[in-house]
């Protein structure tokens, strides 16, 4: 049902009723699906920061010197 308060409206003027009605929540929805996935890759790097094991000389003696060599009993 065509709104007769607003009159008959153009097609490209019922165009900017509808994107000045509705584009603000449709900005809004992009914006809040963008910073959930970038907070979801942020949790994951940290995540995967906490789990990560090192590799390479350096984290062989890191891991050396926790665990007793076989001379100690």
């Amino acid at each position: 049902m065509i709104p007769l308060h607003l009159g008959s409206l153009h097609p490209y003027e019922q165009a900017l009723t509808f994107g000045l009605a509705f584009g603000p929540f449709l900005v809004l929805a992009v914006v809040i699906a963008v910073r959930r996935r970038a907070d979801a890759a942020r949790e994951a790097a940290a995540e995967h920061e906490e789990h990560h094991v090192p590799e390479g000389p350096a984290a062989e003696r890191a891991h050396s010197a926790d665990s007793p060599g076989p001379d100690a009993s």
